[in-house]
């Protein structure tokens, strides 16, 4: 085995698995190779290449079609099976050009005839390994998307919510494009995690577009892609967010942000599912489902110009609407003390006040469950103690209690505990399980707290 001479042990150097039997030819090959830039390792059998790969990395692997015990083909596959990555470039002899072509099928980037011109090689080893970048990218890009993506669930027991999961449970096992509607804050991301979670398509991508925060010259690029040189800063060429989405489904949040203009170009990939990357006359064929969501009032955008009608409908095959926080404030209870577990993170056992509660149930929550969630944030981290005051609040929450009982502050807090108690088991028809699940205490605490405030039981 023989290597090109490389003294720095972080080269960045392109790494060449070159295979070939002849002995002569393969050292002329390995000083030619090292010569043009390529960190190359030699060897001389198909063995010898399996026994490198299973070693190390490499870029790109040349093989001799034509080697005893184990020629061109049966190592092409065995490399594949290590490293499906790797690009594989066949050196064959005129009289096997077929058994080269089965190569490609089986795999291999491309084919060269012996003798072959170095020049020729040198721009097919700079093809394959842009193909081989690509193809790396899209690979760790897929796994990082595959690494954040928790189990999702939505929070809440409430006839509006329930709703919700009812169309969820409908529309997840389809491919349907589904429109996701509600107020900032409601948890369409989280929603379009459900629908993805229970499709087919579960175990593919979920990635994730925000077009409020994409500059719309960037948009199109981020998008579908764009190849080396395509514009100024493009200096290596990049895949797109509907191919990395492959298999999966692409979340397009807040779509009503984009121009009309970029409205123009996703209508035609939803229709065709097909794209062109930026600079690139190929198309390329993507199967993605698309989920978007958005605040904005769809039908009244289309009325005044901003939105596409055939967008619109396109996208809106199902419409999923998120209710408001305030349209669900039996489920109120429920999200705090889920908040309050996620912010504690096992180092202690938080609750509310209820004066505190009491203040957080009368609030209209105009931000919903973001604005929860950075509330309850905010105040595990003023707390002194495990107990949550209504001093921890802001001061925007307060002021709507103060507003209820008096600027004084007067009101015994056993009062503000006694009118939460009835106001729930009001909410819940007097079902005291369901009250005592709302309120998140057990059935008998109930008993004993409506015994103790004279509550009719």
């Amino acid at each position: 085995m023989q290597k090109g001479q490389d003294n720095c042990p972080m080269s960045k150097k392109p790494t060449i698995l070159f295979t070939d039997d002849e002995g002569t030819f393969r050292n002329i090959m390995s000083k030619e190779l090292d010569r043009m830039g390529y960190n190359v390792t030699c060897c001389a059998s198909g063995q010898e290449t399996i026994k490198n790969m299973q070693e190390r990395d490499y870029d790109v692997a040349i093989l001799d079609m034509n080697m005893p015990v184990m020629n061109g083909i049966e190592t092409l596959k065995k490399v594949k099976t290590i490293e499906p990555t790797t690009e594989v470039i066949i050196l064959t002899g005129q009289g096997s050009i077929e058994n080269a072509v089965q190569a490609i099928k089986l795999g291999a980037y491309d084919y060269l005839t012996k003798p072959c011109q170095l020049k020729e090689l040198d721009l097919l080893l700079q093809r394959a390994l842009e193909k081989r970048k690509l193809s790396r990218e899209n690979f760790h890009l897929k796994t990082l998307v595959h690494d954040v993506q928790k189990p999702s669930s939505m929070i809440g027991n409430s006839p509006a919510i329930k709703a919700v999961f009812k169309m969820i449970d409908k529309t997840a096992p389809s491919d349907v494009t589904v429109l996701i509607q509600g107020e900032s804050g409601t948890g369409k991301e989280l929603a379009a995690k459900m629908i993805h979670q229970y499709s087919k398509r579960a175990d593919k991508p979920f990635v994730i577009v925000n077009c409020a925060t994409l500059q719309e010259s960037l948009l199109e690029s981020e998008l579908f892609g764009h190849v080396k040189g395509a514009f100024t800063g493009a200096a290596e060429s990049r895949v797109g967010l509907f191919e990395i989405a492959e298999g999966g489904t692409l979340f397009l949040d807040e779509i009503g942000e984009l121009t009309v203009n970029t409205q123009a170009k996703l209508l035609r990939v939803i229709q065709s599912g097909e794209i062109r990357r930026v600079g690139d006359n190929r198309v390329i064929t993507v199967d993605a489902r698309i989920i978007a969501a958005t605040h904005k009032n769809l039908p009244l955008e289309v009325k005044e110009g901003r939105f596409r009608e055939d967008l619109y409908f396109r996208l809106n095959v199902i419409t999923l609407r998120l209710p408001s926080l305030r349209e669900r404030k039996d489920d109120l209870t429920a999200l705090i003390q889920h908040f309050l577990q996620k912010f504690c993170k096992g180092e202690r056992t938080m609750d509310m006040h209820p004066e505190a509660l009491h203040a957080m149930t009368l609030y209209d929550w105009p931000g919903n469950i973001r604005e929860l969630e950075n509330t309850i944030e905010r105040a595990v981290v003023l707390a002194d103690g495990n107990i949550i005051s209504i001093e921890e609040l802001p001061d925007n929450i307060r002021g709507r209690t103060y507003e209820h009982y008096g600027k004084n502050g007067e009101i015994a807090l056993s009062e503000v505990e006694k009118n939460h108690i009835i106001q729930v088991l009001k909410e819940k028809n007097w079902h005291k399980p369901l009250a005592a699940k709302t309120l998140g205490i057990s059935l008998k605490t109930l008993y004993n707290k409506m015994k103790m405030y004279n509550i009719d039981l």
